[in-house]
C-alpha cells in the first residue's frame, strides 16, 4: 500500500544505489522521477535497471507484463524543474560533499512540495549535509541503505540537530510502505549501524590474518560455516541472551583484550592499496586476498544476491 500524501518520488544521481532505488519505488507503483547530469548516459541507466527486472522475472517474482507496468512510472530527466511535485526526494550522488550541497541548493529552488530528502550517504551526517541550505535544512535525513537498495531491506535512518520532530518515523513509516526494514538512530554514529559492525568483524578478521592465526579462506569458512548463517533468521542479541550470560562473560573476559584497536585502517590494508598487483576483484590484475582471475563473476553475483530473493516479494502495480 502506498503511503497517502506522497505522489511523486525523485532520485537524483544514478549508478549502483540510484538505479536500484528506481527499481525499488517504480515497483511499489511510485512515480519516480530520476535525474541525471548526463542524458546521454539515460540509456545506459536504463539498461541497468531492466537488467534488476530481468533478474527478478528470472526467479519468478513478476511477469515481464507487470515489469512494462513498472517502468511507466519512470522518468529520466537533467531538468530539477521536473521534481516539482516530488515529496521525497533520495540523493543518491558520489560522496563528494560539494556536489551535494550543489544538488540541495537545486531542491531548495525547485522542489515546493518535498517533505523529505533523503540521502543514502554512508559517509556524511545531516548536520554536514543540511549546513549551506536555506530553508530545508530541518527536512534532511540520512538513509542509509546496503547494495542493492530494492534486495537488502534494511534501512538505517539518522536524524540531525535541525531534523524536524517526527520526520523520521514519516521517513520510516514512508520506506515501510516500500517494504524495506528501516531502523532509526537515537544519535549520529560514524558508520551507523549496519558498517559500524561490519567493520568491527572486518577488524576482527584482518588482525587474525595480520597475526598469522590463519588465513583469509579460514575466516571465510569459519563465517560461512558457524554463526553467519545464524543471524539470518535470528539477532544477535536473542542468541546471548538464549545462551545466558554466565559463559558469556567469561567469554568477553578472554577475548575482548585481544580485540583489535587500531586507530585506522591497518597496514595490511594499506599494503594491498599500494600495491598495483593486489587491489580486489574490480582490479585491473583482479587480485585483492583472493585471485579473481577467471572467476565467473555473474554466478558470484548470484551467489551474494541469494539470501534476499526471499525479501523482494512485492505488491507489483497493476496499472
Amino acid at each position: 500500500m502506498k503511503m497517502e500524501g506522497v505522489t511523486a518520488i525523485g532520485v537524483i544521481g544514478n549508478g549502483m544505489i540510484g538505479d536500484s532505488m528506481t527499481v525499488l519505488t517504480t515497483g511499489h507503483g511510485y512515480k519516480t522521477v530520476s535525474v541525471v547530469r548526463d542524458m546521454a548516459k539515460a540509456p545506459a541507466y536504463k539498461a541497468k535497471y531492466d537488467e534488476y527486472y530481468k533478474q527478478m522475472i528470472g526467479h519468478g517474482l513478476l511477469t515481464e507484463e507487470q515489469f512494462q507496468i513498472c517502468e511507466k512510472y519512470l522518468t529520466y530527466t537533467d531538468n530539477y524543474a521536473a521534481l516539482a511535485d516530488c515529496e521525497v526526494i533520495f540523493e543518491c550522488i558520489t560522496e563528494n560533499l560539494d556536489l551535494k550541497h550543489d544538488v540541495y541548493a537545486k531542491i531548495e529552488a525547485n522542489c515546493p512540495n518535498v517533505k523529505a530528502i533523503c540521502s543514502v550517504s554512508s559517509s556524511y551526517l545531516p548536520d554536514k549535509l543540511g549546513e549551506k541550505m536555506t530553508k530545508y535544512a530541518d527536512r534532511v535525513v540520512v538513509t542509509h541503505p546496503f547494495n542493492p537498495a530494492h534486495m537488502v531491506p534494511y534501512f538505517e535512518i539518522c536524524t540531525g540537530s535541525k531534523t524536524a520532530p517526527g520526520l523520521a518515523e514519516w521517513v520510516k513509516a514512508f520506506l515501510e510502505t516500500l517494504d524495506r526494514k528501516p531502523a532509526i538512530l537515537k544519535k549520529p554514529n560514524p558508520g551507523f549501524i549496519g558498517n559500524y559492525l561490519q567493520f568491527a568483524l572486518w577488524a576482527a578478521a584482518l588482525k587474525l590474518v595480520e597475526d598469522g592465526v590463519c588465513d583469509p579462506k579460514d575466516v571465510d569458512t569459519c563465517l560461512n560455516y558457524s554463526f553467519c548463517p545464524r543471524y539470518t533468521s535470528i539477532g544477535i542479541f536473542d542468541h546471548f541472551d538464549n545462551g545466558g550470560y554466565k559463559l558469556n562473560i567469561t567469554t568477553c573476559d578472554s577475548v575482548f583484550p585481544i580485540l583489535p584497536r587500531w586507530d585506522g585502517a591497518p597496514e595490511i590494508i594499506r599494503e594491498k592499496a599500494a600495491s598495483p598487483d593486489a587491489w580486489g576483484a574490480r582490479s585491473e590484475t583482479k587480485r585483492g586476498f583472493y585471485d579473481w582471475n577467471g572467476v565467473d563473476m555473474a554466478a558470484y553475483a548470484e551467489r551474494v544476491n541469494a539470501p534476499y530473493w526471499r525479501f523482494c516479494q512485492w505488491d507489483f502495480p497493476k496499472e
